[in-house]
């Protein structure tokens, strides 16, 4: 499978226990994903994909404890921080309605009235609204991830259409820094 095939459902930070345990950064709304028997990928920039089975799984602090087949201490454990582990993206939980993955929104484009704005690069979804960081031949954009605002998102096709609210694209050019008083 290529790259473009796989997505990255969690991240290992550091080693947990002393029999091989991982403690990781869940990036999915499906830990239910992670049970004994089930079949993971590890990868990380410049290394080979690694095929790995879960031998156990339990929520801790926020987070959740991996122990994996074959990981068996605290210096097999350590080799595995900052590993991402990948499902095939064909094994993702299909999503309801009109929710979409954020990792299928980087790379759209970004449409108004039939004008190409951009291409979205990344989502900042740590706050609030999720917010699309478009690149545009002028910099970056930056829309707010709302049904008010992007009224088409077609994934297959890789196009967000939007109508942008009066301003925007202003406020956008201006940046928030001229609107601070010190």
């Amino acid at each position: 499978m290529s790259e473009g095939e796989f997505a990255t459902v969690a991240h290992i930070h550091r080693p947990q226990g002393r029999r091989g345990e991982v403690a990781v950064e869940l990036y999915t709304d499906f830990p239910e994903r992670f049970q004994a028997g089930s079949r993971v990928w590890l990868w990380m920039d410049g290394q080979p994909r690694r095929d790995m089975e879960l031998q156990d799984a339990w929520p801790h602090k926020g987070g959740v404890i991996l122990k994996f087949a074959g990981v068996d201490s605290i210096s097999d454990a350590e080799k595995l921080s900052g590993w991402e582990i990948q499902i095939p993206a064909t094994e993702r939980v299909a999503l309801e309605g009109s929710a979409v993955y954020v990792s299928d929104l980087v790379g759209c484009k970004v449409v108004e009235r039939g004008v190409e704005l951009g291409t979205i690069e990344a989502v900042d979804d740590r706050v609030g609204t999720p917010v699309l960081m478009v690149k545009t031949p002028q910099g970056e954009l930056l829309i707010p991830f709302a049904t008010e605002i992007c009224r088409v998102v077609d994934t297959e096709r890789k196009v967000v259409e939007v109508e942008l609210p009066e301003g925007l694209l202003e406020l956008n050019k201006r940046g928030l820094s001229a609107d601070v008083a010190d």
